[in-house]
């Protein structure tokens, strides 16, 4: 579904990414780990087009997505921290972004909008909401125009833990459709029943990309946290 080749990229003297060769298929939940600098924000960037790679490229369902913005309707983001218009209300945004998708309301995907009940706060304004309604509001954004891709930075930051479940549910009810899921966490508790995939990155670079009952074995650990906890006190990962 995705497949990026041989991606660098570089602001002035700085490679933040390094010749990164990575395949991401559908029915998969990645998730997406490395300490902070590892160049997992610009890579997430890179598949949204939001910054250009210096070289290589990247392939959505087999076509390069330089120049093209329509495969973007079938990604759905949820960003780390969402920004919308501050005077706007939560009932404005999701009616600014039906407009812009276009979806017929049939075939849109309503299940997190109702288990978080936003009809009830349709009316309170972007700037008075807290950080967990504000990622409540970002999740139903991704969700609702039925990607074939989702990729969610930090999606359980600042959720109640009634709010993480539903999420977390709703992660894999989605991954049981054959989509691809893409997730960057620091909370790995959250990702042990989720992820089907890890890829770790350090330093710019890919350092692998395997199943996590791989990752397990190769670690002779039971948890991802553990895991993940062994790999980063190994200098330079597992290569």
């Amino acid at each position: 579904m995705i497949k990026i080749e041989q991606l660098s990229k570089s602001f002035g003297k700085l490679h933040v990414l390094k010749n990164i060769d990575l395949q991401l298929e559908g029915g998969e939940c990645v998730s997406l780990i490395g300490p902070n600098g590892s160049g997992k924000t610009t890579l997430i960037k890179s598949i949204l087009g939001m910054v250009i790679p210096s070289s290589g490229r990247i392939l959505f369902e087999h076509k390069n997505i330089h120049g093209a913005w329509q495969y973007r309707q079938d990604i759905g983001y949820m960003p780390q921290i969402g920004e919308y218009p501050e005077n706007m209300t939560i009932g404005q945004v999701v009616d600014m972004m039906k407009d812009i998708r276009r979806m017929p309301e049939a075939e849109m995907d309503m299940e997190l909008y109702d288990k978080f009940e936003l009809h009830r706060m349709l009316d309170k304004r972007m700037r008075t909401l807290s950080g967990g309604t504000r990622q409540k509001v970002s999740a139903c954004l991704a969700f609702m125009f039925n990607p074939k891709t989702l990729i969610l930075d930090e999606p359980t930051a600042g959720l109640d833990p009634l709010a993480t479940e539903i999420l977390k549910e709703k992660i894999i009810k989605e991954k049981h459709k054959n989509k691809l899921i893409l997730i960057t966490s620091h909370v790995l508790s959250d990702l042990d029943d989720l992820v089907t995939q890890i890829t770790y990155m350090q330093d710019g670079q890919l350092i692998f990309h395997k199943t996590i009952e791989a990752l397990k074995t190769d670690t002779d650990t039971d948890k991802l946290s553990k895991a993940i906890a062994q790999v980063m006190r190994t200098e330079g990962g597992l290569r």
